[in-house]
């Protein structure tokens, strides 16, 4: 709950300061399979040095929506109030089109259970970046960018 509190604090300050992925050959190299792909980075967070976050996407596209699953953990970095980690698990949709760019490719991740849907614009087939619920890119939404493991 605390990690959608701080997410949306940071997509704000972002705001105010300014995938398909097929098979791949990287999957030996990780002990991931051609269908597992795995994104992190760190998000800016008003009350510590970032969250963590770990986005691993199972299924292909073209997978039967029951195939396409995530796991979602976000770890927070040097909070003053030591929230645990946050881990959702859940299935992912892909949706065409942003308001900017009608050929954009853009995953929705629905946790189960309670938990906020993420939205992430795939920019190129290395790098995913949270977007809004409306499909709109942040001002300095390269803070908010995840790079492929």
């Amino acid at each position: 709950m605390q990690f959608r509190s701080l997410l949306a604090g940071s997509a704000m300050l972002a705001l105010l300061a300014g995938c398909a992925s097929g098979p791949t050959d990287q999957g030996e190299d990780a002990g991931m399979t051609a269908s597992q792909t795995n994104y992190q980075g760190t998000l800016p967070c008003r009350n510590c040095d970032g969250i963590d976050l770990d986005v691993t996407m199972m299924g292909e596209e073209m997978s039967a929506p029951e195939e396409r699953t995530f796991t979602l953990n976000a770890t927070y970095r040097n909070h003053p109030q030591t929230p645990p980690d946050e881990n959702y698990e859940g299935n992912w949709e892909v949706l065409s089109g942003t308001p900017s760019d009608p050929d954009a490719t853009v995953y929705e991740l629905t946790p189960n259970g309670d938990g906020q849907i993420y939205y992430f614009q795939r920019i190129n087939e290395r790098t995913l970046e949270l977007i809004d619920p409306e499909r709109r890119r942040f001002e300095n939404g390269e803070m908010l960018q995840l790079q492929r493991q």
